[in-house]
């Protein structure tokens, strides 16, 4: 496992009991596997996976969830989710609570948007990208000339997320450790203890201000330029109310070819979200999908078909 900050290269429906691997090495994480879930919980696990989208169907997932948890020891699961392996730790990350017992709820009409525009050569960004859910998602099923890059800047995530990619055969993906912000640098992150995806460059909650640590930071033309995109297809942003630090400066001094076509961020309350949805109506991107979550904006003339 690389220490927190260096990018790593990634190489190389239902609960499987998978045996373990042969041993670690001293110092490495165990290999895949060695957290199977047990008989009990592939169960419980297949049960909540099996559960239908709408009221009912969600709140059975949930209680049974809940139970679940309790027995577990603290300890990660070894799953398949979305078509990738992942090791997932469903204790202080809502994000891998979804991908562990509820994938079938992770995003689906965002993801399906996404698989619709798949091509050849597709660049999707995933930014905020957690322990890997939607850039793994799209390295399983976008094919080995596509060029995904996961960015997650928590540390202790970032190796959860490393560790993620580098369990598939996918040659199409590479992680990179640090925050998007309005300029290169490093920029101070609030995390909150009891939910690590809550973490932001911005104070979103009172729980987030549990903890704080500095970080390296990048702004997006510069890791586009960097990682040599000639254009993007669709970059997604879970940065809990940061997209306008980010986004108004790309737009500010990017290229027009380097405009994503698709954009997905999480839907923000806050006035600065609203402020920012606007200001990509003005430039000729239009809204076409909104969740409870998300937003999606497709730039005209370039409609997923």
């Amino acid at each position: 496992m690389p220490p927190p900050g260096c990018p790593a290269d990634g190489l190389a429906g239902d609960v499987a009991l998978i045996r373990p691997e042969e041993a670690a090495e001293p110092g490495e994480a165990p290999p895949f596997g060695r957290y199977a879930p047990s008989r009990l919980s592939a169960l419980v696990l297949k049960a909540t996976r099996l559960c239908p989208p709408g009221w009912a169907g969600k709140r059975l997932a949930f209680f049974l969830r809940s139970v679940a948890v309790r027995f577990f020891r603290g300890e990660p699961l070894d799953v398949e989710a979305l078509g990738a392996r992942m090791r997932l730790s469903p204790y202080n990350n809502v994000a891998e609570k979804r991908l562990l017992f509820t994938p079938q709820y992770f995003d689906p009409a965002e993801r399906r948007l996404l698989a619709a525009m798949l091509r050849d050569d597709f660049v999707f960004l995933d930014i905020g990208a957690s322990v890997g859910g939607y850039a793994l998602f799209m390295a399983a099923h976008a094919g080995p000339t596509a060029r995904i890059l996961a960015v997650e800047p928590l540390p202790e995530i970032f190796e959860r997320l490393v560790y993620n990619i580098r369990l598939n055969a996918f040659a199409n993906i590479k992680a990179m450790c640090c925050a998007l912000a309005d300029r290169d640098g490093e920029v101070t992150l609030f995390v909150n203890a009891n939910n690590r995806g809550e973490t932001s460059v911005r104070v979103v909650s009172a729980d987030s201000c549990s903890a704080q640590m500095r970080v390296p930071a990048r702004s997006l033309l510069s890791v586009i330029r960097d990682e040599g995109y000639s254009r993007v297809d669709a970059i997604k942003l879970d940065i809990e109310g940061a997209e306008d630090l980010v986004l108004e400066p790309f737009f500010r001094d990017a290229p027009r070819h380097l405009w994503p076509a698709l954009i997905i961020m999480e839907f923000n309350l806050l006035q600065a979200g609203a402020e920012l949805e606007q200001r990509l109506h003005a430039l000729d991107y239009r809204e076409i999908l909104r969740t409870n979550e998300n937003v999606a904006l497709v730039r005209d003339g370039r409609s997923p078909p």
